[in-house]
């Protein structure tokens, strides 16, 4: 049984943790703000690539038609794996790798080799550990994701999709689909899936894309002149798309770390809690017992010399 010292100095530790997880947890939903206002400020960017691709599309249908056209076998994948570059986020990290394993290891045994893109640490460390190798790896990133990354991974896949090297580009991470709550999500980038063909990108990065309405498109419709030429344009178009959607799935991916941060650090502050509780109710449960202890030598001491 402790002491009164040793519980004293448990509850001291427990409390002070608690103001540690606490701060995070106020933290966490202070970057979830800003991950969702940056998704925010990129709306307008994304509404003014999607219309200038379905303008240029008109002059160019060919560079579109090769990157969602699929191949006629599957032989390389390129997987990109969103993870987080800290821990205390709950199962954020464990169960997307989990997942991505089972990819690479499945495609290994259909005979498909996997060109795995990491971002993260906790992702990269995880693959190391593994022997899983890389062709991309970005680190220190994850909490703040840059559009510079973004352009980096898909100028990647697009190259490689483009001369052959890969037949397929899967994006894999978590969706923030509130702010307790998250999602995996295993994204098609490459081909571009069909549901998407019509509008391209749409202002909802997730499934409810809205597209130039006709009326608009005609009201505004006038002969354009590219230079060098339209398939150049287009091609620069839809490298810039992919650049957009996988910066889009960055900045999801840090609001759904930030907000499994958040539940994560409310538990651990609702668990300090319950435990200081029963730290202090052990506390004064022993402290008592040493005061009738105290009292009960002192009234034996008093009948004794009084004997």
């Amino acid at each position: 049984m402790p002491n009164l010292h040793d519980i004293e100095r448990r509850i001291g530790s427990v409390t002070s943790t608690k103001q540690i997880t606490r701060t995070m947890e106020m933290v966490a939903a202070a970057k979830i703000r800003r991950a969702t206002s940056r998704m925010e400020q990129s709306i307008p960017w994304a509404s003014a690539l999607s219309e200038a691709l379905q303008r240029t599309a008109q002059s160019a249908p060919e560079a579109l038609e090769a990157l969602s056209s699929r191949h006629d076998e599957v032989k390389r994948v390129a997987l990109v794996i969103m993870t987080s570059d800290r821990g205390l986020a709950g199962g954020f990290n464990s169960t997307i790798l989990r997942y991505a394993e089972g990819i690479i290891r499945d495609n290994k045994r259909n005979g498909i080799e996997t060109d795995v893109i990491s971002c993260g640490k906790k992702g990269h460390g995880y693959l190391q550990y593994r022997g899983i190798e890389t062709v991309l790896a970005f680190q220190n990133l994850s909490a703040d994701p840059t559009f510079d990354e973004a352009c980096e991974i898909a100028h990647y896949v697009y190259d490689a999709y483009m001369n052959g090297s890969i037949d397929k580009a899967l994006l894999l991470f978590n969706h923030a689909k509130n702010s307790a709550e998250q999602r995996l999500v295993k994204e098609t980038l490459l081909p571009i899936p069909e549901e998407r063909l019509s509008v391209l990108l749409g202002l909802n990065h997730h499934g409810s894309h809205d597209s130039v309405p006709d009326e608009f498109a005609d009201k505004h419709h006038v002969d354009v002149e590219f230079e060098p030429d339209a398939e150049t344009t287009m091609r620069y178009l839809l490298r810039e798309f992919l650049s957009t959607e996988v910066y889009f799935a960055l900045v999801d991916s840090a609001a759904a770390e930030q907000g499994a941060r958040r539940s994560a650090m409310k538990s651990a502050t609702d668990n300090a809690n319950d435990m200081v509780e029963t730290l202090t109710r052990l506390f004064n449960r022993e402290r008592q017992g040493a005061i009738t202890t105290e009292i009960n030598e002192i009234v034996g001491g008093a009948a004794a010399l009084e004997d």
